[in-house]
């Protein structure tokens, strides 16, 4: 590979998604070509300029870069330090042709919310067993999308009275191997997009954190009873130890294995007590709701 270049390119398995790519370039540059696929571009170093339907355009820090399928561009460095990028390829399930002349007039778009929102996607697809979080994310950033394309278009139906209600119903019936978005929208009639803000408006949280929440709250009885941290990963849905411990620290702030901890000798047996959680004698807890709640349970951007 040429110094000074990386790249890394996978597949990931969420519905919407054709291919991932992060790269680092400091010479390469792109030949005209196309894509079938929607092309969603943010840079992290520097600058890249390229021509797309024959006007001469550029990716300033902290831009979004959005390239409609079949319409031929090019790529190079806009400096000699070369640029950091990373995209997505969408495919028009996210977003339909139609939307291919306004892309083509400003294919260049400042929203801090929306490369955000971005940002935050390619950090879940970078982490196995986060597809319902990257999934909500997508929906969310293609609603976004559609909006600075098409600012004037109706906001359509609000969403059907229960929709939030019967997502959960779904997701409740399956922990372990739940229905992507795309799968519950055509269970329910409903756009993605629209099953996010339903869920989020409806219970506070995105669909993937109520997820992860009942997968938390599970694992806590499991753990409880005895079984060990790398069975219970498994046993209520997540990739793997790892996945669990980084959502069980960031629900609880300890891991599953100091959370069955005994926190002495007087401990009773088959009641394991968190030692990093144990108050002075005739103090006691007090009273929580089942809900999550609290920084881990805020909606997400």
């Amino acid at each position: 590979m040429t110094p000074g270049q990386e790249v890394s390119a996978w597949r990931p398995p969420v519905p919407g998604l054709v291919e991932v790519l992060h790269a680092r370039f400091t010479e390469h540059r792109y030949p005209m070509h196309v894509h079938d696929s929607w092309t969603l571009l943010i840079v992290d170093d520097g600058a890249v300029q390229y021509e797309l339907d024959r006007h001469r355009r550029g990716t300033p820090l902290g831009t979004v870069s959005l390239l409609p399928p079949h319409v031929p561009h090019n790529g190079a460095p806009a400096t000699a330090e070369g640029f950091r990028k990373r995209v997505l390829y969408l495919d028009t399930t996210q977003l339909d042709t139609s939307l291919t002349g306004p892309a083509v007039d400003g294919p260049d778009i400042t929203d801090p919310l929306l490369r955000d929102r971005i940002g935050r996607l390619h950090t879940a697809l970078a982490r196995p067993g986060e597809e319902l979080e990257a999934e909500s994310r997508l929906a969310l950033i293609a609603g976004r999308l559609r909006t600075h394309l098409r600012p004037d278009a109706p906001e359509g139906a609000p969403p059907p009275r229960g929709l939030a209600q019967d997502l959960r119903d779904l997701l409740d019936a399956d922990l372990l191997a739940p229905p992507t978005l795309a799968e519950a929208g055509r269970l329910l009639h409903a756009h993605p997009t629209h099953l996010v803000r339903a869920f989020g408006a409806a219970f506070g949280i995105p669909p993937h954190q109520y997820l992860t929440a009942r997968r938390i709250d599970r694992a806590r009885r499991l753990l409880l009873a005895g079984q060990p941290p790398a069975e219970v990963a498994t046993a209520v849905g997540f990739h793997d130890q790892p996945h669990l411990n980084r959502h069980f620290r960031r629900f609880l702030g300890t891991t599953p294995g100091r959370f069955t901890r005994p926190a002495g000798p007087d401990c009773p047996p088959g009641q394991p007590v968190r030692a990093d959680l144990a108050l002075p004698a005739g103090q006691t807890f007090p009273a929580t709701s089942t809900s999550p709640t609290g920084p881990a349970a805020q909606t997400s951007r």
